[in-house]
């Protein structure tokens, strides 16, 4: 019997795939992406594998004639989603701000996927990012062996996304150096990056875009200089308007995350994630949500990220030291380490949360106990 080397490699990378802890979205959400692009009849841009309204259907949702359901991928203001793609049908970059935990990633990533099928020409900023990342480097055998050439570059995820027309990724924008950051506006203004070693530029095809995310946490950290923000259209990501939006979005996600682990279904516990949300909510606020007592808030973002991690950890702990049912004891450790960030001015705010509404509330008392028993 023969086998082609190529079948064989795309088979184990199937396999790889289907192993995957957390797949990229192209190939977690693979199914919908193709019914759409077999029912979506609308204009495509150059290079898009869907239209703008095909890309927003996947990102909110809906229900194709076929009757194929598309699940939410952001659940939030419908105007957001149609900016933000509208945008990337321009010539103008895209950038999506916001506190932490607003799924400004998450929102990349399905972008990108949607609009070019691939999300993984990414640049994740850090302090440590350098200009190379995002221009281009050298294999350096091949520089020292042969000079300056076409084949001693290694192009960047942006050059890449530049030549083949696609959408490139930049992480956490805002914590890259000034100078690395600056890099971006040739780029982004003249669409071409020249390669001076090589006396040639490399201009961007049609399709080409670039998506950014930039915490507003950061702001003073590597704050954008203003002829880099002018290339950008600038898109917010608020925190979910109501407990219910948010309930939602913590439910949907750990049900994701929960499959992949194979831990017990989130609707088991949905009280504990309605008590999760409601804490980080009324914390964040600095109220409760009779709007009755002022709170001090805690020093953390309690973002809905973290909720999320919250109600993994306590699935985790119920599935392999519990009855498989989030109670109470199982979450009680996880917002602890959420809110009491600092350990002086933290655990006072929590301490007289604990005390003056948690203690009060009917209902509450087993989640009051398992909190004064990881506090202590």
């Amino acid at each position: 019997m023969t086998v082609s080397v190529e079948a064989t490699s795309v088979e184990a990378h199937g396999s790889q795939e289907s192993q995957a802890l957390r797949p990229h979205a192209e190939h977690a959400f693979a199914d919908e992406l193709t019914a759409l692009a077999e029912q979506d009849d609308r204009p495509r841009p150059a290079r898009w594998k869907l239209s703008p309204w095909a890309v927003a259907t996947y990102l909110l949702g809906g229900t194709l004639p076929d009757g194929t359901v598309i699940t939410p991928k952001y659940v939030g203001p419908r105007r957001i989603v149609e900016v933000a793609v509208t945008t990337l049908a321009t010539d103008r970059a895209l950038l999506l701000l916001g506190v932490p935990g607003t799924a400004k990633t998450w929102v990349s990533e399905h972008l990108a996927a949607a609009v070019s099928g691939d999300s993984t020409l990414l640049v994740q900023g850090t302090a440590g990012t350098p200009e190379e990342a995002i221009r281009y480097g050298w294999n350096y055998a091949r520089l020292l062996a042969h000079g300056p050439s076409r084949d001693a570059l290694v192009p960047s995820p942006v050059m890449r996304a530049m030549s083949e027309g696609m959408t490139a990724r930049v992480e956490e924008l805002t914590r890259i150096p000034a100078d690395v950051q600056d890099t971006l506006i040739t780029i982004l203004s003249e669409k071409t990056l020249p390669v001076p070693e090589l006396g040639e530029e490399v201009q961007a095809v049609r399709g080409f875009n670039l998506i950014a995310t930039a915490n507003d946490r950061d702001r003073g950290v590597n704050e954008l200089s203003s002829a880099l923000r002018r290339r950008f259209n600038t898109v917010v990501l608020p925190l979910p308007e109501s407990a219910e939006a948010e309930v939602d979005i913590v439910t949907r996600r750990v049900e994701q995350i929960g499959r992949s682990l194979d831990l017990p279904a989130a609707p088991d516990g949905i009280e504990e994630i309605h008590r999760v949300v409601t804490v980080f909510r009324e914390l964040r606020d600095g109220v409760t949500t009779d709007g009755r007592t002022k709170l001090k808030s805690p020093s953390g973002t309690l973002s809905t990220a973290e909720a999320i991690s919250v109600v993994t950890g306590g699935l985790a702990l119920s599935a392999h030291f519990g009855d498989g049912v989030l109670r109470p004891g199982d979450v009680a450790a996880g917002i602890l380490g959420a809110v009491v960030r600092d350990p002086a001015a933290d655990r006072v705010v929590w301490q007289e949360y604990l005390e003056t509404v948690v203690r009060e509330r009917a209902g509450w008392t087993d989640f009051y106990r398992a909190c004064r028993e990881v506090s202590a």
